[in-house]
């Protein structure tokens, strides 16, 4: 792995491909940090049975996970949260009762990446749904489908592009850290990234990105 391709951050033609969309340099934002959040250390089978309780109490765990795309070295870079230096995830969680999809994602994203911004920040433009990835069991692999022979998978977690606007602040809770990665170092790297990140590559493929100058 080369360390100089990731990017930790703490601190003009629309084509008319209806794929095409802008993405703006990595320097177009602010990165800061502010209070703090107790996180879960628990292991993997500790997970699974908080799953397996919450699921007997509420049925099937849904939640949403926001793709950010932002450019630097002229190379697309996947904005990822990463906390006790080896999770990695995509912002966003699990959904509220009654709750839709893109509310949820929105308030996820205005917790995990502008914390304490009170709203006072561009509004979210969540975009369509890229994928989906499925639980099958209470076990720790998942899937980009539903196996045939599950009726009743435990858990749902659907990806969503967001697109940034020329400038953002971005605030996250002091013990997480927020990087920025290129998507040719995410691919094929299930074992550091987790299936679903290491999967955003090739969902991605089908974009067309303009890299936009400040």
């Amino acid at each position: 792995m080369d360390n100089n391709s990731v990017v930790s951050l703490n601190g003009n033609s629309h084509q008319s491909n209806s794929n095409a969309f802008d993405i703006y340099p990595l320097s177009c934002y602010y990165f800061g940090s502010t209070g703090s959040v107790t996180l879960k250390n628990e292991a993997v089978a500790d997970r699974l049975l908080r799953l397996k309780s919450n699921y007997d109490a509420s049925g099937m765990r849904n939640c949403v996970a926001a793709v950010i795309v932002v450019e630097l070295f002229k190379h697309p870079h996947l904005l990822l949260l990463q906390e006790q230096n080896t999770i990695y995830k995509l912002p966003g969680g699990r959904l509220r009762p009654g709750e839709s999809d893109i509310d949820c994602l929105k308030r996820k994203l205005s917790s995990k990446l502008s914390a304490g911004e009170d709203g006072r920040g561009p509004a979210w433009e969540v975009g369509e749904c890229l994928g989906m990835w499925w639980r099958p069991n209470f076990e720790a692999l998942l899937y980009p489908y539903l196996p045939p022979n599950i009726k009743r998978p435990k858990e749902c977690t659907k990806l969503f592009l967001v697109k940034l606007p020329p400038s953002r602040r971005f605030v996250v809770p002091k013990r997480f850290r927020i990087l920025a990665i290129p998507l040719c170092q995410l691919h094929d790297h299930e074992e550091t990234y987790g299936p679903i990140v290491s999967a955003v590559p090739q969902l991605l493929s089908k974009f067309t990105f303009n890299f936009v100058e400040p």
